[in-house]
């Protein structure tokens, strides 16, 4: 009984993870958006965030990896994705 309940809760978050949204996805739907108001229409609230006074990051968890957006006052200045932060020389 306990592996099958295991069982069906490990297919159960495989397939979350699965339906995620891809990094592309997130980036499309946030084509043209300027201000926080915008952002959360178009993504809704952020996985992850973090606010130093005026500045705040928002991070969206993708099926990929992860897209950040740096958010000054209610501007959104800045959109990244976390394979573009990786620096191989």
């Amino acid at each position: 009984m306990k592996k099958t309940v295991l069982a069906i809760l490990l297919l159960a978050l495989a397939g979350c993870a699965a339906l995620a949204p891809s990094k592309r996805d997130i980036a499309r739907k946030s084509v043209g958006v300027d201000t926080k108001q915008q952002l959360l229409a178009a993504l809704g609230g952020p996985d992850d965030a973090m606010r130093m006074g005026l500045v705040e990051q928002w991070t969206y968890h993708a099926r990929d990896g992860e897209v950040m957006f740096v958010i000054i006052g209610d501007q959104v200045t800045l959109q990244a994705s976390d394979d573009l932060l990786k620096f191989e020389p």
